[in-house]
């Protein structure tokens, strides 16, 4: 595989060229830093004395926090560790930038000793390739190709790149063992790569004659020409009938993954298999930039957002004229356990909280599901609970009444947008817009008078413009307006206590991607939301309660 390299040179001001090294705390608890481009962005975000610098400019979805020195996953909202350190300077240059130089550094260089040529297949190809592309720029050989079998007129030149493609996001091809190609008759080059006449004063690369030969100059080879051979040559490989297997850059934080697809590439090159290296998938949250005028409101919902300020009303003076509502009494109780204090039903409940004014052997049942409890228990969990007025068994998640949350105010935002999501090319998109401010939690909340962040907001979450996409919108429209959607309590991610998490509604934040699980293509989503949503009491009947 031929790769271009080259040599940076950073602005003395810059933080390589202080010695200013940022650095994360990985899984193992060592620090690892970043790469160079990111730690210049966070040290002038540093030096400005900004509270904070988002990285999704340059590609990462990373907020650095410098009052806590963390790093917040805004997908996840999984916290690590940063530090600011100094190191050497890296190199630290004064001056103009010298221009970048290609090697040899000048014609008048000495050119490198001629050395033994090696007749391994890869050394063939690896001699063969870069005589064509010196050849090509110096004029010094005449290009003669091989004879070949006839392939595809698509694989009978080197492709140009696909329109808009940066040269820099093609794969990067590596041509693994020629043997199969050696048992259909001798050595045969790919038509993209014809075989190279030298003149009598110069050896053949391939090791004829003296056996010996001088390494072309490498003036003319940059990573273009490189590029586009090396994909003709797979291209001509795979018209061939020779099999091409992708080897994808492992995802994963640990540099053996990575590894073990480069050694993966290398076992295959040994059977003889061409390999493709290709870069690993890029985490795509937001859709490309979207004008005003190009907002869609949706039809058959009102407005565009939604507002929730206060909790929700309680729907039952005390939580005995609630329970009535949904119970049975139970005069010969089963012989069985109430399977919330876990007593005997025939025995007085066993819960040793502030006592309710119901009498401790009183036992009742669901109307709907039919489960048996001490009425004592179930007005001590609904006076634990959100107190509005709804019930649901603790032993079948039966909902009796309506179900609301404790969520904090925020507003939701909701419209069409004209781009359309991996695996719902035949829409457009709803792109659903959640903000919630971090304030102070009410007498609902975990921790009442004590103030609780919000961290990700505004948080964007994507459905595709379909029918059945329309519909899991407006049940979450219900959801919002019943506080369900979020909750306050301890992140699952980050740890962090006191703070906006989910409340077992999944969305999808990731817009052209499915890196974290969160994104597109997802056939099972739409079901598995509607499933959600009815474990949360919201079903296509809320809908005509809600206009009720």
């Amino acid at each position: 595989t031929i790769r271009p390299v080259r040599r940076s040179y950073y602005d003395p001001s810059s933080a390589p060229g202080k010695g200013v090294v940022w650095e994360w705390e990985n899984d193992s608890g060592s620090w690892t830093p970043y790469d160079m481009d990111v730690g210049i962005t966070i040290q002038r975000a540093y030096e400005k004395q900004h509270p904070w610098v988002d990285l999704s400019g340059i590609g990462f979805c990373y907020i650095i926090d410098f009052a806590t020195m963390g790093q917040i996953n805004r997908q996840t909202q999984r916290k690590r560790r940063v530090r600011r350190r100094l190191d050497m300077v890296y190199p630290l240059v004064s001056g103009t930038l010298p221009k970048s130089q290609s090697w040899p550094t000048s014609p008048g260089a000495a050119p490198a000793p001629p050395v033994s040529a090696c007749a391994c297949p890869q050394c063939l190809l690896v001699m063969s390739v870069k005589a064509t592309v010196s050849a090509a720029g110096s004029g010094t050989a005449t290009l003669q190709p091989r004879k070949v079998p006839p392939v595809p007129p698509a694989a009978s030149k080197a492709p140009a790149l696909a329109p808009g493609a940066k040269a820099s996001d093609s794969a990067a091809v590596a041509r693994g063992s020629l043997k199969p190609l050696a048992a259909q008759g001798g050595w045969q080059q790919a038509a993209s790569t014809p075989a190279l006449s030298l003149s009598s004063s110069t050896a053949s690369p391939l090791g004829a004659g003296s056996g010996k030969a001088s390494r072309p100059g490498l003036g003319t080879l940059n990573r273009n020409h490189l590029q586009r051979l090396a994909i003709a040559q797979s291209r001509v490989l795979i018209a061939s009938g020779v099999p091409t297997v992708p080897v994808k850059n492992l995802t994963g934080s640990s540099p053996v993954n990575p590894a073990l697809a480069g050694i993966t590439g290398i076992l295959m090159s040994a059977a003889g298999l061409p390999v493709c290296l290709t870069r690993p998938p890029k985490l795509v949250l937001h859709p490309p930039p979207v004008s005003k005028s190009e907002i869609e409101s949706i039809p058959g919902i009102s407005h565009t957002c939604r507002k929730t300020t206060k909790k929700q009303a309680k729907k039952g003076k005390t939580p005995e004229e609630v329970l009535k509502k949904y119970l049975q009494k139970v005069r010969h109780p089963p012989d069985e356990d109430c399977s919330i204090c876990m007593e005997r039903l025939s025995a007085p409940s066993g819960y040793k909280g502030p006592q309710p004014a119901v009498k401790p052997d009183l036992v009742g049942k669901l109307v709907k599901c039919s489960h048996v409890f001490h009425l004592h228990c179930l007005v001590a969990m609904y006076n634990n609970g959100n107190k509005d007025g709804s019930l649901q068994c603790p032993t079948c998640k039966t909902i009796y009444g309506v179900k609301t949350g404790t969520q904090p105010p925020g507003k939701m935002e909701y419209h069409i947008i004209p781009h359309a999501l991996p695996g719902h090319s035949d829409c457009k998109t709803i792109r659903i817009i959640y903000s919630i401010p971090p304030g102070v939690q009410g007498p609902e909340h975990p921790n009442p008078g004590k103030s609780f962040t919000a961290r990700g907001f505004p948080r964007h979450c994507y459905l595709p413009d379909s029918e059945k996409g329309r519909k899991v919108l407006k049940l979450l429209l219900v959801a919002w307006d019943r506080r369900l959607i979020f909750a306050i309590g301890t992140s699952s991610t980050t740890g962090e206590s006191d703070t906006v998490i989910w409340n077992e509604i999944h969305h999808k934040t990731e817009f052209g991607s499915n890196l974290t699980g969160h994104g597109y293509p997802d056939i099972n989503y739409l079901d598995n939301v509607l499933a959600e949503l009815a474990a949360q009491g919201i079903t296509e009947e809320s809908l005509a309660q809600e206009k009720d």
